[in-house]
């Protein structure tokens, strides 16, 4: 099976879900996926149908590439199931905890870090890294 085939799904689903600047180029065996997710539901979502179609994502054909949009400066909301996020002072979780914010709370972008980690600064004016599966774009 072709690997353009095997994840239609995925492909469809990003172009639906408005994905933008999303690429799609098959190199060496290996399918890259790319673009811009306007929020963390739709990226989440890619990152499921991958599951489903590559249970553990074990066979090594994709290489996934979504970001989602956020810009410095901007107010990002704490998307935790109930638990407060931790804010680091490194962005790992071996790094010391030096906040916290509550689930729901509003949090400004300083920096995306990487695809994981996001320096951020509370209401409180704590500063450091959370783990950007945890942030929302407002």
């Amino acid at each position: 099976m072709a690997l353009q085939d095997k994840y239609a799904e995925l492909v469809q689903a990003a172009h639906a879900h408005g994905v933008a600047n999303f690429s799609v180029a098959e190199q060496n065996g290996v399918l890259h996926v790319s673009g811009t997710a306007a929020n963390t539901a739709t990226y989440d979502a890619l990152w499921a149908l991958y599951a489903k179609i590559d249970p553990d994502m074990a066979s090594g054909d994709l290489m996934m590439n979504i970001d989602i949009k956020a810009d410095a400066g901007g107010q990002l909301k704490v998307t935790t199931d109930a638990s407060n996020l931790n804010i680091r002072n490194t962005p790992s979780t071996e790094g010391e905890v030096v906040g916290k914010a509550a689930h729901g709370e509003t949090v400004t972008l300083v920096e995306k870090t990487d695809d994981s980690w996001w320096k951020v600064r509370t209401a409180d004016g704590e500063e450091g890294y959370a783990f950007a599966q945890y942030l929302s774009p407002m």
